[in-house]
């Protein structure tokens, strides 16, 4: 009896604990709601966003992931930096201030950057089909014959124009099969100056080429990792600019000492003073 007492006094405690404390907390929880914008249509990349393309629903305000856009002004006029799909929620690195697609890329080469495209010869080398426009990357070379493995300085950080599939369907152009799968690249497009094309050529004739990400965000933190690289090749340039002037020295220093034993030797001299000067007795 003892026990049934005890049982009956437990069930009735915790059935006033779910009644005011855990029920109110899981109706807040399920009842708390925000109005949200979201896309409302897929969306190829490079496209400018419209009022039309936009959706404002209401959610669970737990739902919404922490770095989302709700603020439409903040979306608006700008470009989707990847492909987006209906309900993505915004966020910045899905937002870009330019178009960033591949003939955008092309028009704007000045002769300072080219374009090269390398062959990506597995699923995996692409970075499994998931490279998108504007992404900044390293390029992983393999020696086919050694086996080694190395990320040269020259193609540490390299902003992709775009991927393109063996069909000639560059990346912000793709559209999804009717089984729901993507036609997979088969070509990476980079922008690089002429050593790292000519570099790039030679690797993807003779070695294997692996894509590794190093950075998908803003147009403003991706040019750091770019500047980054431009100030590599800004150092090496330096370096080989002063140990080219430091052999001109030496060989212009060495020049004069051959012209002035020539001097002795034909006359026009009889001693060679070590103080630079060159004399003659007579």
């Amino acid at each position: 009896m003892k026990n049934r007492t005890v049982i009956g006094i437990i069930c009735m405690v915790l059935a006033i604990v779910i009644t005011f404390a855990v029920a109110p907390i899981v109706n807040r929880l399920t009842s708390d709601t925000t109005e949200v914008v979201r896309l409302g249509a897929d969306m190829k990349q490079g496209v400018k966003i419209e009022p039309e393309h936009l959706e404002i629903v209401t959610v669970k305000t737990d739902s919404i992931p922490q770095n989302a856009v709700l603020d439409p002004e903040r979306i608006l006029g700008k470009y989707s930096a990847t492909a987006l799909y209906a309900g993505d929620y915004l966020t910045e690195a899905k937002l870009s201030g330019e178009a960033n697609t591949a003939s955008d890329a092309f028009a704007s080469l000045d002769g300072s950057k080219v374009a090269i495209s390398v062959t990506i010869d597995t699923f995996a080398a692409g970075l499994s089909g998931k490279l998108a426009n504007g992404d900044v990357v390293s390029m992983i070379v393999t020696n086919k014959d050694s086996g080694k493995t190395t990320i040269p300085a020259e193609l540490k950080y390299m902003k992709v124009i775009t991927t393109t599939t063996s069909g000639g369907i560059d990346q912000d152009s793709i559209v999804k099969n009717e089984d729901g799968s993507y036609e997979i690249p088969s070509t990476v497009t980079l922008l690089c100056n002429t050593d790292q094309a000519k570099l790039l050529a030679k690797y993807d004739s003779d070695a294997s080429l692996t894509v590794a990400l190093v950075y998908r965000g803003t147009p403003e933190n991706a040019k750091k990792f770019l500047d980054m690289q431009d100030e590599y090749f800004l150092n090496v340039k330096e370096k080989e600019d002063a140990e080219a002037s430091e052999d001109e020295t030496e060989g212009k220093s060495g020049d004069d000492i051959i012209e002035k034993a020539n001097d002795i030797i034909n006359g026009n001299a009889d001693y060679y003073d070590v103080n630079e000067a060159v004399g003659n007795d007579g």
